[in-house]
C-alpha cells in the first residue's frame, strides 16, 4: 500500500497498479486503437483515391496523429483517466496528489506514449515500470500522474454485525429525532471496526458513543446491556423506521432489516474488554458481565407474563 500526500497534508492510501494489470490494460487499448486506425485508414484510402500521392501521405500522417495519438488523449481527458482497457482492469490514472487528471496530464502521457509504447513496442514503458517504485512509466513521471487500482479486495470481518436477538424490538419507543447524522455515522463506523480495534479502545469508544446517544434520546443505557450491543440495537431500530417510511410498511416488531441480519463475519466483541470477554452475546439466562440476564429483566415491567417468559417485551418507557 502506497501513501500519497495531498496539498492539505492528508495521506491517501492508494494501491499503485503493477506491470501485469497495466500491461493488460495497455494491450486492450492498443487493440481498440489499432482497429479504429485500420478502419479509418481504409475508409480514407478509398475516399482519397483520386488525390495525388503527396495529399494521400498528408492524410495518412493526419490520421496517425488524430487516431493513435489524439484518440487516447481525448479518451483519458473526457473519462478522467479511465480508458477502455483501464476500465476493464479496474485501473485509473490520477495525479500525484490523488486528484483527477486534466488535459495537460493526458497530453504529456500521450505524447511520450508514442515513443514508449508505439515506436518501441512497449519495451521502454515496461522497463520504466519495473524500475519505478510505483510502477510508473516515463509519461507518468513527466506528467506527474500515477495509475492506481480502483477495485481493491475488501478484507472480511469488517461489516456491521446485528445486535443479539434478545435486544430486537426493545427500543421501539425511543425518540431518535434529536440524534444528528454525524453521530449516526460515528456509531456505524465504530460498529463496523469493532473487530479490528483493541478491546479496551473499542469498549471505550462504544461507551462514549452510547453515552452521547443516551443523552440525546433522553433514555439511559439499560442495565446489563453492553454499549456496543446498545448501539447496534438502536441502529437497527432506526433502519426499521426508515424502511417503514420508504416502503410504507416494514418489518414488524423491530425485526432485523434486510442486509443486516445476514451479514457474514465473526460476531462483534460486545462483551467487556479483558481475558474474560465473551466472543458473542450470551443468550437468555446465561451469565453476563453485570450478572445473569433473566427473561423478566429483558421483557421489562410493562410486558405481559407470556412476553416475559419469552423475553420479547420492549422494556422501554418513553421519557416524560
Amino acid at each position: 500500500m502506497s501513501e500519497l500526500v495531498t496539498g492539505e497534508a492528508v495521506a491517501l492510501e492508494l494501491q499503485p497498479a503493477r506491470l501485469p494489470s497495466r500491461g493488460l490494460a495497455m494491450l486492450l487499448d492498443l487493440v481498440v486503437v489499432l482497429v479504429v486506425y485500420v478502419v479509418v485508414s481504409v475508409a480514407l484510402l478509398l475516399s482519397t483515391a483520386s488525390l495525388d500521392e503527396a495529399a494521400r501521405i498528408a492524410v495518412s500522417i493526419a490520421t496517425f496523429l488524430l487516431v493513435l495519438v489524439g484518440g487516447p488523449i481525448a479518451v483519458e481527458t473526457l473519462s478522467h483517466g479511465r480508458s477502455l482497457g483501464k476500465m476493464a482492469c479496474g485501473l485509473r490514472v490520477v495525479r500525484d496528489d490523488g486528484g483527477p487528471i486534466r488535459f495537460r496530464h493526458a497530453l504529456v502521457r500521450g505524447a511520450l506514449g508514442v515513443v514508449e509504447i508505439l515506436l518501441t513496442f512497449g519495451v521502454v514503458a515496461c522497463v520504466a515500470s519495473l524500475v519505478s517504485a510505483r510502477g510508473r512509466r516515463l509519461g507518468d513521471v513527466f506528467a506527474g500522474t500515477l495509475v492506481v487500482r480502483e477495485r481493491v479486495p475488501v478484507a472480511g470481518g469488517g461489516g456491521f454485525v446485528p445486535p443479539p436477538p434478545w435486544l430486537a424490538g426493545r427500543f421501539q419507543g425511543l425518540d431518535l429525532s434529536a440524534v444528528p447524522d454525524a453521530l449516526w455515522l460515528a456509531i456505524r463506523q465504530c460498529l463496523g471496526r469493532m473487530n479490528q480495534l483493541d478491546a479496551q479502545v473499542g469498549w471505550a469508544m462504544a461507551a462514549r458513543l452510547a453515552g452521547d446517544l443516551a443523552e440525546l434520546t433522553g433514555a439511559p443505557v439499560p442495565p446489563g446491556v453492553p454499549p456496543a450491543a446498545f448501539l447496534a440495537a438502536v441502529v437497527q431500530e432506526r433502519q426499521v423506521r426508515e424502511a417503514r417510511r420508504a416502503f410504507g410498511s416494514g418489518p414488524a416488531g423491530g425485526g432485523a432489516v434486510a442486509g443486516t441480519a445476514g451479514v457474514s463475519g465473526p460476531p462483534a466483541p460486545y462483551g467487556p474488554p479483558g481475558p474474560s470477554r465473551p466472543t458473542a452475546m450470551p443468550s437468555l439466562g446465561q451469565s453476563f458481565p453485570h450478572g445473569p440476564v433473566a427473561p423478566s429483566s429483558v421483557a421489562g415491567p410493562g410486558a405481559s407474563e407470556r412476553e416475559r417468559g419469552e423475553g420479547r417485551g420492549s422494556g422501554f418507557v418513553p421519557p416524560a
